[in-house]
């Protein structure tokens, strides 16, 4: 541990496994106190079980979190609060990915995709900041995609709703930085990485796993997919201090993709 965020206090959503579990993780390895929340409360609790052992009792809290709830948003904040002692870092990592052309995507999944993807991450910058403005320095790190950046003509709804998050994060960190606040916004665009979501295209398409992360490494110029952890590592910098002077960028992590 270098204590690249000793004193942070931090809640991360989707936080039961994938990149909300590596995030939080690294945090706490990295010195921050973490409320770890996803709608799966058990995987919450298990990712905050696993950092409590590692790096003692009282660093870390579970809690289920509907992240498309308004009512979810102010408990949450609330538990940092009493839990933490307050918030200066807000991960909106949560999201799903939604398949289907603008023929067969039905409007049930973009709205679907819109209230995970969008909504939690404009509930939880609205529900967070004025608590965040008690702990400044502050810092938001919105995950989207490099699908925001990139269109495909297989996702419509998932590239419009990571776009909103790229564009909701700019909007945020303009609205901080012209009130003075000691509060950035930031988002993260990983490309494909090596985490439960991939399992699930893999059986849902009838493929090893091996197969499909091979079909994925060909895409990206380095040739191979992410791993956890080296997202993660990019969240760690965002929620540090070096990036003090960074606001309403966008960190693209996506092994040289959006080069081409």
């Amino acid at each position: 541990m270098t204590g690249r965020v000793a004193g942070k206090l931090a809640l991360v959503t989707g936080a039961a496994q994938g990149l909300g579990r590596a995030h939080a993780t690294l945090l706490a390895q990295e010195g921050a106190r973490v409320l770890c929340t996803d709608l799966n409360g058990n995987g919450a609790a298990e990712t905050a079980e696993i950092i409590n052992r590692q790096y003692g009792a009282g660093t870390a809290y579970g809690l289920q979190h509907d992240v498309t709830s308004q009512h979810d948003w102010e408990a949450a904040v609330n538990t940092a609060r009493e839990q933490l002692g307050g918030l200066s870092v807000l991960v909106n990592n949560a999201g799903i990915g939604v398949n289907g052309n603008i023929e067969t995507c039905t409007f049930e999944d973009w709205r679907k995709a819109f209230a995970v993807n969008v909504d939690s991450a404009f509930l939880g910058c609205q529900s967070a900041l004025p608590l965040m403005k008690d702990h400044q320095p502050g810092s938001i790190i919105n995950i989207s995609s490099i699908a925001g950046l990139i269109a495909s003509d297989t996702m419509p709804a998932y590239n419009a709703s990571k776009a909103a998050i790229w564009m909701l994060s700019k909007s945020v960190a303009l609205h901080c930085a012209k009130r003075g606040w000691d509060i950035r916004s930031n988002s993260v665009h990983p490309t494909f990485v090596d985490t439960p979501i991939l399992d699930g295209i893999g059986r849902k398409a009838g493929l090893e796993k091996d197969v499909v992360m091979g079909k994925l490494a060909r895409q990206i110029p380095l040739g191979r997919v992410g791993e956890p952890n080296e997202i993660a590592l990019g969240v760690l910098y965002l929620a540090s201090d070096e990036s003090r002077f960074m606001t309403g960028a966008e960190l693209k992590l996506d092994g040289g993709i959006s080069a081409m």
